[in-house]
């Protein structure tokens, strides 16, 4: 190999030097812990995110099946996310409740057609709400793409994968 090949695969290699070693770290399953930040959380109500809903069908032009409900799989991931044990928690911190909505509003299939789309918009209007969605510096937490793959990941997921792919998803959110 030439010296200025290995230069050019160093130089690439210190630019995605994160994102190799969260590869790493996710297929060692020694991703690191991510509590974020416990703030008050503004609560997105069930009412809240049907409206929201009924807004992008219009806005988007989505069709009468999307957004509508099979069964109260939705009501039940956002109560989840909220729930608390001996008084605490379970998910304290903004970006645990975020990525577990995310998580719990893909897998559980709650719509007839776009259930990527809407956990991913939910996703995003509840960080919004919480005043979470963009950096101190103004660029987004999590952008397009990342979000994309994230979601793409998640449906694709098995459910004994869960905590592993969470930690992803907090360690992405806190770059």
């Amino acid at each position: 190999m030439a010296e200025h090949e290995a230069k050019g695969i160093l130089k690439i290699l210190e630019q995605y030097s994160h994102a190799l070693e969260l590869l790493d770290q996710y297929d060692h399953q020694r991703l690191p812990e991510i509590k974020g930040d416990k703030k008050q959380v503004k609560k997105l109500s069930y009412h809240e995110a049907i409206k929201q809903i009924d807004v992008w069908r219009k806005v988007q032009k989505a069709g009468k099946l999307f957004g509508n409900e099979k069964d109260q799989s939705l009501k039940s991931s956002l109560n989840t996310i909220y729930q608390t044990f001996d008084g605490r928690d379970l998910y304290p911190s903004l970006e645990e409740k975020a990525a577990h909505l995310l998580y719990f509003v893909v897998k559980n299939h709650s719509f007839t057609d776009g259930n990527k789309r809407i956990a991913a918009g939910l996703f995003l209007y509840f960080m919004d709400m919480n005043k979470a969605l963009l950096t101190a510096g103004g660029s987004k937490r999590m952008d397009d793409y990342t979000l994309v793959a994230v979601t793409l990941l998640i449906a694709e997921s098995k459910p004994e994968e869960k905590e592993q792919i969470v930690k992803l998803i907090l360690n992405l959110m806190s770059r």
